[in-house]
């Protein structure tokens, strides 16, 4: 069963989709402020989804705009979010064809550290810019990210699940 799931034919999604979740998800990361050590970062989560999923549509210019809008929205050193999205966007461009071929399950085992990498690098430039270093829970918001993976990837894809045709039931 999880064999026909990962090679099922998709309907094409629409680029209003893509738009609807990643405002979503800077919404989210917005509404969602308190605990940030807890909190999942799901800009990073979406933005990764689609540059796996969708590479073509959904690539560097993307990650830097949000990256630039949560550096704004979280009152951060300005361009610290923008350069972790784009090299985020990077590595799951670069890595798309790979983490497509394996189970949801086994893409976590992808994700994570590529989301640890994002936080790593906030964490550094934070650093470098003279700030203290926030502990070792910073990066659980991660681990819960990578976790929700296969979540966020089931309900990303539903819209382009075809219908069942129901002459052919």
């Amino acid at each position: 069963m999880e064999i026909l799931a990962r090679h099922e034919i998709l309907l094409p999604v629409r680029p209003a989709f893509i738009v609807f979740t990643l405002v979503t998800a800077v919404l989210l990361n917005m509404l969602l402020g308190w605990a940030a050590w807890l909190r999942p970062d799901f800009v990073a989560l979406v933005v990764l989804y689609w540059c796996i999923q969708q590479p073509r549509r959904v690539g560097f210019t993307a990650a830097f705009s949000l990256g630039l809008l949560m550096d704004v929205a979280e009152g951060t050193l300005f361009g610290q979010h923008a350069l972790a999205y784009s090299i985020l966007a990077f590595a799951g461009i670069a890595l798309h064809r790979r983490v497509r071929q394996f189970s949801l399950t086994e893409q976590v085992v992808h994700v994570i550290p590529l989301l640890i990498a994002n936080d790593l690098i906030v964490v550094g430039i934070r650093l470098l810019a003279g700030a203290d270093f926030p502990g070792y829970r910073y990066f659980v918001g991660s681990l819960l990210a990578g976790a929700l993976w296969p979540v966020v990837s089931v309900l990303l894809k539903l819209p382009q699940r075809p219908r069942a045709d129901p002459d052919h039931v």
